[in-house]
């Protein structure tokens, strides 16, 4: 931790050298929990945001963040002595921090209300300026490394918070290893039983794999030279704990079905490159089938891009390999904030110059959503914290899948997400008018769950409204909200139309289908012809799984019309039994 240091001596009158010393003095004689002097954490923090190769008026910020709301130093000193970006940032970090996750204390109601009143702030900042969230990451990342020095409860509202906000903030702004070590940080203190069980039972296969891959890692390096490739690195990687920890509860805890327990990751100086070393392992060493993921051709959301694929390696074990550029590295390390490294010309002295904070968030298409979905949403975090917290948790900081549209388009969406979430997050009215969805080419029903690299085909049709079972199913709020307001509006459509006649028609037909293109789209078709309206379509899997069973609702009870369906039904191909009843 000398980098800031150098910096000073380099620039003795630079804006980091005062910004060091104003805020030495300013935290002479207060000390920490550990009683070390408090100067050290301020100190830790810009040592952290240099690493991350951000600007001097951000390194600077880092020094000064606490100097405001703990030593009671005015913001408009900070602004006199080091300008209005400077006061700016320290301001913003100010803010963030005036509101803390109560967890377990206080009543329910008061901690969703603080945790959903610092995520309001956390949204603001983030659309003001990234800058602001940099220092605040920076700071819990120093925070997390000398948590041991607070009480118990304490601890665990800090690793709660770090969990639940900060990991998954850090993994959306793409800085991936910075949302690993929090999460691994903040594992012991959530789970200390299951930790200890965890270090208990994979020390061994930790040790084992280390083993088998620093002995195959001279074999790698051959193969790539025997093909011109040298790499700039061949790094071995152990998976965390805590991603661990949650890959085996999807493997029913076999340590023997996690095949990246310890990956060999290749980075090489172009992207030719990349794919000319996946040609190479793959000769070989066999792969194993549906493990090739090429984050390259298509980066996940938060645009982390590389290479994996899992092989068979000698001794018939399985091997992970990721390949990637050093750009790649390190934009997969330090996410955005790699902005500043490969985006920005250097000024004579070679330090980094920032881009506009401000610009850099306007540029972040999801930053923008959060943004205009906090704003739509901001009366409900008031009148109902609990369900803004679940809402903006899963929206926008809950594990991400990445579907596919058929052009070719990414949309982001929150893991557990269906083909209707699909739907509305390409437009409401694709999902209002949805009857059916094509996942990489084959019908499915619209409860199931999507995956990333999914191509989804949404099937619609015109004047087709939203089915209430829908409500059972979907993941987002922003699905959820938009069936609601429909539903809303067929209701008064219904009672309105109802009110002129005794009681509302409505037929239900249940069609034995077997699965092909087109089907949902011809017997949608085959109705209309009939000039009955389409009330809800729901398909599911028949017992047996070889047929599909569809449920249609139609406006209408007379039964010559609904015998005419029923008989144009049947004549459609890959329809197999048709009946109904009256509702």
């Amino acid at each position: 931790m000398n980098a800031i240091k150098d910096l000073i001596t380099k620039e003795p009158n630079g804006l980091i050298a005062r910004a060091y010393a104003f805020a030495e003095r300013a935290h002479k004689g207060q000390l920490r929990k550990s009683g070390e002097p408090y100067f050290n954490h301020p100190r830790a923090t810009a040592e952290i945001l240099h690493e991350w190769h951000l600007d001097d008026a951000t390194i600077a910020a880092g020094l000064l963040h606490d100097t405001v709301e703990d030593t009671g130093v005015p913001l408009e000193t900070v602004r006199k002595e080091f300008g209005d970006e400077v006061a700016f940032l320290v301001d913003g970090v100010t803010k963030l921090g005036h509101i803390k996750y109560r967890g377990e204390q206080g009543t329910a109601e008061a901690a969703a209300q603080s945790k959903a009143e610092n995520l309001r702030k956390m949204v603001l900042a983030l659309s003001e300026d990234l800058r602001v969230v940099f220092i605040k990451l920076a700071d819990r990342l120093h925070n997390m490394r000398t948590l041991g020095a607070l009480p118990p409860a304490k601890q665990r509202r800090i690793a709660l918070e770090t969990d639940e906000i900060y990991a998954p903030l850090a993994y959306r702004l793409g800085m991936h290893n910075l949302s690993g070590e929090l999460q691994d940080m903040a594992f012991p203190y959530l789970y200390p039983q299951e930790y200890r069980l965890l270090l208990s039972t994979s020390k061994e296969h930790y040790e084992e794999r280390m083993k088998y891959l620093e002995e195959i890692k001279p074999q790698v390096e051959k193969l790539l030279a025997e093909h011109g490739i040298k790499p700039l690195d061949l790094e071995i990687r152990a998976k965390r704990y805590s991603s661990l920890y949650k890959k085996l509860l999807r493997r029913d805890m076999d340590m023997g079905r996690v095949y990246d327990l310890v990956a060999m990751r290749v980075i090489v100086d172009t992207l030719p490159e990349c794919y000319a070393a996946l040609g190479v392992i793959h000769e070989a060493y066999p792969p194993l089938p549906r493990r090739i993921k090429d984050y390259i051709a298509m980066p996940k959301p938060n645009a982390y891009r590389s290479l994996h694929t899992t092989v068979i390696g000698p001794e018939g074990k399985t091997i992970e390999f990721q390949i990637r550029t050093k750009a790649m590295h390190d934009e997969n390390e330090y996410g955005v904030a790699a902005h500043w490294l490969y985006k920005q010309k250097t000024d004579p002295s070679g330090r980094v110059k920032a881009p506009s904070g401000q610009k850099l968030a306007a540029e972040l298409k999801w930053v923008q959503q959060l943004k205009n979905w906090q704003e739509q949403f901001s009366g409900q975090s008031a009148a109902d914290p609990e369900g803004f917290l679940r809402s903006m948790k899963i929206d926008f900081f809950q594990d991400r899948i990445f579907a596919v549209t058929p052009r070719g388009d990414v949309i982001d969406l929150p893991f557990g997400s269906t083909p209707i979430d699909f739907a509305y997050h390409i437009h409401s009215e694709v999902g209002n008018s949805a009857v059916g969805a094509r996942v990489n080419g084959a019908v499915v029903p619209l409860d199931y769950l999507l995956k990333s690299g999914d191509v989804v085909e949404v099937v619609t049709q015109k004047g087709k409204k939203p089915s209430e079972d829908w409500l059972r199913f979907v993941k987002t709020s922003i699905a959820r909200d938009h069936i609601r307001i429909s539903l809303r509006k067929k209701e008064s459509a219904i009672r309105a139309a109802a009110a002129g006649s005794r009681s509302l028609a409505r037929t239900e037909l249940k069609l034995l289908v077997e699965d092909r293109v087109g089907l949902i789209k011809d017997i949608s078709g085959t109705i209309a012809q009939s000039r009955i309206g389409i009330l809800s379509f729901h398909t599911e899997a028949a017992k047996g799984g070889k047929f599909h069973m569809n449920k249609v609702e139609i406006q209408t009870n007379d039964k010559k019309k609904v015998e005419k369906i029923v008989a144009r039904l049947q004549t459609v191909r890959g329809v197999r039994e048709v009946g109904y009843k009256t509702i």
